[in-house]
Formats: C-alpha cells, structure tokens, sequence
C-alpha cells in the first residue's frame, strides 16, 4: 500500500522570473503572494500547515478564486 506523499506548495509558481503572458501587476502580486505563504510555512511548520491546507495550498487559493469569482457574479447580478 502506498500512501501519497503530501506536497504542502503542490501547484504553486514559485518561479521568480516573470511568466511570458504575465503582466507586471500581476508578477509583483504573485511575488508577494509567494513570500507571505512562505513565511507561513516557515512559521507554523509543516504539520501544522497540512492541518490549515490538507489538499495543498494551490487547491486552497484555487478554491479562494472561485469563492471569489461566484460572490462577485453574485452581487453583479443582484445590482441589475
């Protein structure tokens, strides 16, 4: 039996160099992005990180941008 190693920043660009159709904006906010969550992690450790993101944290911010993404639709539609 083989258990699945757990990947705590699976999914994640951790690449520092800018992405061929990235914009500025949206580097420096990935940048950023990157160093807080990294800070964290150094912070709390493993263990507890797996506890507060048992799929990974690019599950959890993909997640996070749906939440966001559908609340935003939401209010859209309201204000029609």
């Amino acid at each position: 039996m083989t258990t699945e190693e757990y990947r705590p920043l699976k999914d994640l660009d951790l690449n520092n160099a800018r992405n061929e159709n990235e914009s500025y904006e949206d580097y420096r906010k990935r940048l950023k992005q990157n160093s807080e969550i990294l800070k964290l992690y150094n912070t709390v450790g493993l263990d507890a990180f797996k506890e507060m993101f048992p799929a990974g944290i690019g599950e959890a911010l993909k997640n996070s941008a749906e939440e966001a993404y559908n609340e935003n639709a939401k209010e859209l539609g309201e204000a029609k």
